[in-house]
C-alpha cells in the first residue's frame, strides 16, 4: 500500500447564528483562538474542554495560524457585535440597581 498525503478540511463548522464552532461541539473557535494567544497547549486546551478532540484543536490552530488576518477580523467583528448586545441589554434594563428592585419585588409578593 503506497503512503498518500491528503489535505484535510478544517474541523470548523459555522452554525445557524453565524457562530464558527470547532468539531462537532459547542466550543467555539473565539474560545480556541483566545486561550491559544493566551499561551495555552493544545494539550491543555483539551483538558479544559473535554468535547474537543486533540487533532481537531492543533487543526484549529493550523487554521488560525495560516489565516490569522481573515481570523483576527472574524474575532473583531464577534466583539463588536457582543458589545452591542450588552448596550442593548442594559439600554432595556438598567444593570444598576437590579438587587433593590429584586428585593423590593421579593417584599411586594410576602406583604400579599
Amino acid at each position: 500500500m503506497p503512503f498518500t498525503i491528503s489535505a484535510d478540511s478544517p474541523p470548523l463548522e459555522i452554525n445557524a447564528d453565524n457562530v464558527v464552532l470547532v468539531g462537532k461541539t459547542r466550543v467555539t473557535l473565539d474560545t480556541v483562538v483566545s486561550v491559544f494567544k493566551q499561551g495555552t497547549t493544545a494539550e491543555e486546551i483539551v483538558y479544559r474542554y473535554p468535547a474537543l478532540k486533540l487533532a481537531d484543536v492543533y487543526a484549529t490552530i493550523a487554521f488560525y495560524l495560516n489565516h490569522q488576518q481573515m481570523v483576527e477580523k472574524y474575532l473583531n467583528d464577534r466583539q463588536a457585535q457582543a458589545q452591542e448586545v450588552q448596550q442593548l441589554n442594559e439600554a432595556r434594563l438598567d444593570p444598576h440597581g437590579i438587587r433593590d428592585r429584586l428585593l423590593s419585588r421579593k417584599h411586594e409578593q410576602e406583604a400579599c
